[in-house]
């Protein structure tokens, strides 16, 4: 659950930071309190299945980490990394076609605190941040606090337009250009959009041009539902410009291992390395060595490929449940591309008429009526542009079985029907 505001005045309110003085949580976290209630499904949070942690692996994982390397697992460690899973994860990067080695990654404590140490290390107070809308939210808080002027760059059912995005650098005031640019590629959170190779290019080439390096997060990547493979946007980096790559890439074993082990990694040249890992020490000194280790360890056993295409299987079995569950109960009242990895589904409600915001808050109280959750669009907005949200929302459909998603898709039917009779004024 979220932490409680009680509304009482704290005897150290005139020392908070400004940006802490009224602070907003996640959007996504703050459904929290919703989920205790019986019966209450839940098509919200982009949790990974249960079912599908390898417990009995990491168990083992865990066992050898402590047996054979003791020492090492319950010290301090580097704040780079532990050696033994730097190596695994550059293995990991060549599986996926992205040229590395142990020196060129930094660990970090899950993705997010790889992207909050660019952000401290690269952004100063009002400067422009390009960020693909919508985005993912703790992206947008991250940003926020910063203080970044968050420039929104458009989407459409292929990802990030890089048509749009260089119309928009064209007419870009050249004393004040944009430090960094913010992607998903890969089955985007909340899209579920995979970016095509050729505008993979076309944005290297743009941030080459502007002079923006661009974060390529990808947490995705490998919950593919079929063959389909682009190349990724720092490997596209690595083939146009060399040496001066101007792609961060980030990644994690959240997704696809375990979000408990918070084991995230940045790849990037030696000095913004060196500064993140500078960064990192005045947050946490390092990851968990014990964490680190264990995944070490994972990673080369063997059961990480296996237990991946068994996830891919079983995820790609629930998004046809979800699509199909929503066809059958909304019609061409919903509009939704089908993704083709990833575990989220990006539908909008196609409505005859009425105001869309009241209509967004009447859909959202009667589905907790009803007992199914979803994500209300305007939380992966800025908030300048909240109202581009209109009637979308974000449903995944990682975590709940197939039964409990065909159960949740009709009580969303019930309850869009509800709203639309009923609307909230």
């Amino acid at each position: 659950m979220s932490i409680a505001n009680t509304g009482s005045p704290s005897p150290t309110s005139h020392l908070f930071n400004p940006l802490f003085a009224q602070p907003e949580g996640s959007p996504i976290r703050e459904l929290f309190p919703y989920l205790s209630r019986p019966g209450m499904l839940s098509l919200a949070g982009g949790y990974p299945s249960p079912g599908l942690f390898d417990a009995e692996g990491l168990q083992q994982a865990a066992t050898t980490a402590l047996q054979q390397d003791a020492a090492a697992s319950l010290q301090y460690g580097a704040s780079e990394g532990q050696l033994p899973l730097r190596e695994a994860l550059a293995e990991l990067c060549a599986s996926r076609g992205i040229t590395c080695t142990p020196g060129d990654l930094l660990v970090t404590t899950g993705s997010q605190q790889a992207f909050d140490l660019l952000v401290k290390v690269m952004v100063a107070p009002g400067d422009p941040v390009l960020v693909e809308v919508p985005a993912y939210p703790a992206t947008l808080q991250t940003l926020k606090l910063a203080q970044a002027q968050v420039v929104s760059v458009p989407t459409d059912e292929h990802g990030l337009d890089t048509e749009a995005l260089a119309r928009l650098l064209a007419q870009w005031p050249h004393a004040r250009r944009p430090k960094l640019l913010y992607t998903v590629p890969n089955f985007s959170n909340p899209g579920g959009t995979l970016l095509p190779a050729s505008r993979r290019a076309a944005l290297v080439a743009l941030a080459r041009e502007h002079g923006f390096a661009i974060v390529e997060d990808d947490p995705y990547g490998e919950l593919r539902f079929d063959d389909r493979c682009e190349p990724s946007v720092y490997e596209t980096g690595l083939a146009q410009c060399g040496s001066a790559n101007p792609v961060v890439y980030l990644s994690s074993l959240s997704k696809t291992v375990a979000p408990a082990l918070r084991i995230g990694w940045m790849l990037a040249d030696a000095q913004l390395l060196r500064r993140c890992a500078i960064a990192k020490q005045t947050a946490d000194l390092c990851t968990s060595p014990l964490a680190q280790n264990i995944a070490a360890h994972y990673l080369r056993s063997g059961r990480y490929a296996p237990q991946l295409q068994k996830s891919c299987a079983e995820y790609a079995a629930r998004m046809d449940a979800l699509c199909s569950g929503l066809e059958a109960a909304l019609g061409e009242q919903i509009r939704f591309v089908r993704p083709a990895g990833g575990m989220f589904i990006w539908a909008q409600l196609q409505p005859q008429e009425g105001d869309h915001e009241a209509l967004s808050r009447a859909l959202f109280a009667a589905a907790v009526t009803q007992g199914v959750l979803y994500v209300p669009g305007k939380a992966f907005f800025p908030a300048d542009a909240a109202k581009q949200a209109g009637l979308c929302m974000r449903l995944s459909y990682a975590a709940p079985t197939v039964p409990q998603i065909n159960e949740a898709v009709e009580r969303l039917g019930r309850a869009w029907q509800q709203a639309v009779l009923s609307p909230i004024a």
